[in-house]
């Protein structure tokens, strides 16, 4: 794949100007990332040094946590850098992997996310099933599908703009080498693109948002015929998740399911999603789970290795 592209570099104007303010957003920016890769691995390795990855919430919740340190590590520790020079810039190609990157690990998220609310789906509503269903294989099968449909959505987005023409104009408004942002640099009508786009990113998060909803519908149906303790107890496993997905999806929707206009508010809404909420997912689910809670603990105190939980 070739592109017609004359600039040698594109310039990003970042989140501001103020050289004040940059260093503030260097301080801000680089503990962000540290909480946030910090988090995340150390949920992966609690979970895979312990008994809890042969359940499948938490085997799934190990690759959730892999996937956000993967996302974190796209955009943050350029923002980081970039917030020590005046002139931020970057290449082409660069951009290029920035942006598959970008929605490589945002796909395969939200695909795991829609996978991890099945597995909650079938613990809840098909409990005497769950073993049978949730089975090793389909485990297994289910984090590949994740991590192909995140490949196939980061390639998609990408596809076309090696095919367009890019003469002259190399300013992006953003922190980051933004799709919409810079499609708007082409020298040709991108319209159709933005529409495909709208349908690739925007539609992709509304339906897994709308699955998501479904499947939560259904259980708190099923719910309804528990007792006291047993709906206390699902619901309690199930707010962590639902947390972790309106942090997610409401941002992404907001960003693609509208038409393709540049609102101060967009880079905000593209620094909650890229870097506040890889950091929050392992602090939600840790918070509010008692046996990841006590795996920690073992791991710090040095049981974790001996199977203990």
């Amino acid at each position: 794949m070739e592109t017609r592209n004359n600039a040698t570099e594109y310039i990003l104007l970042g989140l501001t100007q103020n050289p004040h303010m940059q260093k503030v957003i260097f301080v801000v920016c680089l503990l962000i990332y540290t909480v946030s890769l910090g988090g995340n691995v150390l949920t992966i390795v609690t979970i895979t040094t312990s008994p809890l990855i042969g359940c499948p919430m938490y085997f799934f919740l190990a690759h959730l946590s892999f996937i956000d340190a993967c996302y974190s590590c796209v955009d943050t520790p350029k923002l980081v850098v970039d917030s020590l020079y005046e002139k931020k810039t970057s290449t082409f190609h660069g951009c290029m992997m920035q942006i598959f990157g970008e929605h490589f690990f945002a796909g395969a998220d939200i695909i795991l996310l829609t996978v991890m609310a099945y597995d909650r789906y079938v613990a809840i509503c098909k409990p005497l099933y769950y073993a049978t269903i949730m089975n090793r294989w389909l485990c297994g099968l289910l984090v590949g599908v994740s991590w192909l449909g995140g490949f196939l959505h980061g390639f998609i987005q990408i596809l076309f703009i090696f095919r367009l023409p890019f003469c002259g104009p190399n300013v992006i408004d953003h922190f980051m080498c933004d799709l919409i942002s810079f499609l708007k640099l082409a020298c040709t009508d991108t319209h159709t693109l933005v529409l495909i786009v709208a349908a690739n990113s925007g539609s992709l998060c509304m339906l897994k948002f709308l699955l998501l909803v479904g499947s939560y519908v259904l259980i708190l149906h099923t719910l309804r015929t528990q007792s006291l303790e047993a709906r206390r107890k699902a619901l309690s496993t199930c707010v962590s998740h639902i947390t972790a997905v309106v942090i997610f999806f409401v941002p992404c929707i907001f960003e693609y399911m509208r038409p393709a206009v540049t609102i101060p508010i967009d880079k905000a809404v593209a620094e909650f999603y890229t870097m506040i909420t890889p950091m929050l997912n392992p602090l939600i689910c840790t918070l509010r789970n008692a046996q990841l809670k006590n795996a920690i603990r073992k791991l710090f105190s040095g049981k974790a290795l001996t199977g203990e939980i």
